[in-house]
């Protein structure tokens, strides 16, 4: 089935060079050219992924990243010529899924596209009526059939990324994790030092979850090696 991509971008030549690249690698591509049409374009038709510029009239990137993760876990990979730490840190903490700076590669843009569909897509449950999966971790409950998660008794809003370093931790409940680990695992890329990602993501799962996030009881610290579940 072919794969639906909103791509998000104003600058019209780039736009049209990443989507006719995309269209020949069989995505059908979708798009916009400032906020309001992204969103307009989001709320009515169904995407796989979205591509974000973070630069856009109307709306911002950001702007359109908090309300696309109001409602949906669906991948989203950033494009923007701000490729500053502190820009890939709040784009990452908002729930973007990947961050891509300008000037923009066709062979690692589609690479990454692949990668983000790839991983959001493997999680999804075979049909079945059985009971829905569970895993428990004292107070802190995974349903992978609905893809929520819920601490006591409140349900914590996590993004996609957000739900599978969880899942990661709660699947291997004794094991400690490099933060190299948890990006290949979860990114499934190679890494290069990336602890920046890792931590805003580690640090806004936290804060979702964690009664204290600054003394955490479930995703604790392993000094010098990485992280775990519970002590």
């Amino acid at each position: 089935m072919q794969k639906r991509i909103l791509l998000v971008e104003d600058d019209r030549e780039i736009s049209k060079l990443i989507k006719d690249h995309l269209e020949q690698e069989n995505f059908k591509v979708l798009t916009a050219f400032d906020g309001e049409e992204a969103l307009s374009l989001f709320k009515k038709e169904e995407f796989d992924l979205i591509l974000l510029d973070l630069m856009l009239p109307k709306f911002s990137g950001m702007e359109i990243l908090k309300k696309v993760r109001e409602k949906s876990l669906l991948p989203v990979l950033i494009i923007s010529a701000k490729g500053s730490d502190l820009d890939k840190a709040l784009g990452l903490g908002f729930g973007a899924d990947d961050y891509i700076s300008k000037p923009i590669s066709m062979i690692e843009l589609t690479a990454r596209v692949h990668a983000a569909i790839r991983r959001a897509t493997q999680y999804i449950p075979a049909t079945n009526h059985s009971a829905p999966a569970t895993i428990q971790f004292k107070e802190l409950s995974l349903d992978l059939s609905t893809f929520s998660v819920q601490v006591k008794d409140k349900i914590a809003q996590l993004t996609s990324k957000e739900f599978h370093i969880l899942k990661l931790f709660m699947t291997n409940q004794s094991r400690v994790f490099t933060k190299e680990q948890i990006y290949q695992f979860i990114w499934q890329d190679d890494y290069y030092g990336n602890e920046n990602v890792i931590n805003v993501h580690i640090r806004r799962l936290r804060e979702k979850i964690e009664e204290d996030p600054s003394n955490p009881q479930y995703i604790r610290t392993i000094w010098g090696i990485g992280y775990k579940l519970g002590e």
